[in-house]
C-alpha cells in the first residue's frame, strides 16, 4: 500500500511545502517577500488549501500569506492519536497547531482568516494566544451553531473509541455519498464550481485513510462556548458574511459583529458561505483594507 508521505510526493504542486509540526507532517503554501504583515488563511470543513487560491496571491502583494491543510485534510498528515505521537485534532490543539506553525516559520504575530470552522479555530486562537494574534477575520464563521456548539457525550467516548474503524468506516460511506451536494450547498450560483474543481476537493479530502483522520476529529469535538467569551476578546476583528450564506445563517454573523467589542462588518453581495471562491475581488479588497487599518 502506498504510504502517506508518498501520496504527498504525488499529490504535492510546484508550490506545496512540508514541515513537521506538533505530530502532523503539515502541508502548506507561502507567498509574498517574507515580511510582514503577515496572514494565515484557515480553510473550513471537508475543503483543503484549495479554497483560498484566488485570493493567496493578490493577498500577499502587500503581506506574506501562509495556508495550510487543517488537520484531517488536504495533503496533511492523518495519524492516529496514541501515547507515541503528539497528534491531537481537538480544537485547542488545533489552535496551538497555528501557533506553533508560526514559530515555525519565524512569525510573531499575524492575522487571521478564518472560512467556516477555520473561523472558528481562529477566534479561539485569538482567545487562547492573545500575543500572537494581530487581528481575525471571520467568514461565515461558525461561532454559535455547528462546529463551535457540537459535543460526543462523554459517557459515549469510551465505547465510540472502542469502535473506532467501524465507526470511521460508517463515516466515510455517508460522506462519500453526500460530499457533492454538500460542497455546492456552500455556493450561492452553482455554476461557479465546475465539475473539475469540485472532483479536486473531493480528492483533496479522501487521501489514503482519510476516514479515520476525519473521525479522530470528529471524536474531539465539544461545545467551546465561544458565545460567553466573545466580550473578552481585545483582538481587532472583521467579520464577512455573504449575503446568501445558508451554512452559517447571515443573521449569525451580523450577531456576531454585534457581541465582539468593535468587530468590522462586510456583507458581500452575490454569493453565500465561501466568499473568497465566489467573489474573490471583493474579498481581497475587504480584507486588504482591514489588514492596512491595524498594521
Amino acid at each position: 500500500m502506498e504510504t502517506f508521505e508518498k501520496v504527498q510526493q504525488r499529490l504535492a504542486d510546484s508550490d506545496s511545502r512540508f514541515l513537521d509540526c506538533n505530530g502532523f507532517r503539515v502541508h502548506y503554501k507561502m507567498y509574498g517577500n517574507g515580511k510582514g504583515p503577515f496572514i494565515v488563511l484557515l480553510h473550513g470543513s471537508f475543503l483543503s488549501i484549495r479554497s483560498w487560491r484566488h485570493v493567496m496571491e493578490p493577498l500577499a502583494e502587500a503581506a506574506t500569506v501562509v495556508a495550510f491543510d487543517r488537520p484531517a485534510f488536504g495533503l496533511t498528515s492523518r495519524p492516529v492519536p496514541s501515547k507515541l505521537n503528539e497528534a491531537r485534532y481537538s480544537p485547542e490543539a488545533q489552535s496551538d497547531l497555528v501557533v506553533a506553525l508560526m514559530d515555525r516559520l519565524g512569525i510573531d504575530r499575524a492575522v487571521l482568516v478564518g472560512n467556516s470552522t477555520g473561523g472558528t479555530l481562529a477566534l479561539l486562537t485569538a482567545l487562547r494566544h492573545p500575543g500572537r494574534v494581530q487581528g481575525i477575520v471571520l467568514a461565515g464563521a461558525m461561532i454559535f451553531s455547528g462546529y463551535a456548539t457540537s459535543e460526543v457525550p462523554a459517557f459515549m467516548k469510551p465505547f465510540m473509541k472502542l469502535m473506532s474503524p467501524m465507526f470511521s468506516r460508517l463515516m466515510k460511506r455517508m460522506i462519500t455519498s453526500l460530499y457533492d451536494r454538500n460542497i455546492r450547498g456552500f455556493w450561492h450560483v452553482k455554476e461557479r464550481l465546475d465539475d473539475r474543481t469540485l472532483a479536486a476537493f473531493r480528492q483533496d479530502l479522501m487521501v489514503g485513510d482519510w476516514s479515520r483522520g476525519f473521525w479522530e476529529l470528529f471524536l474531539e469535538t465539544h461545545h467551546l462556548h465561544l458565545d460567553h467569551r466573545l466580550k473578552t476578546l481585545s483582538t481587532q476583528s472583521l467579520v464577512v458574511t455573504g449575503e446568501h450564506d445558508l451554512t452559517v445563517k447571515v443573521e449569525e454573523s451580523l450577531r456576531l459583529a454585534r457581541e465582539l467589542p468593535g468587530a468590522e462588518l462586510q456583507v458581500i453581495a452575490d454569493c453565500a458561505h465561501l466568499p473568497q471562491e465566489e467573489k474573490p475581488v471583493e474579498f481581497v479588497r475587504c480584507v486588504q483594507a482591514f489588514v492596512r487599518r491595524i498594521s
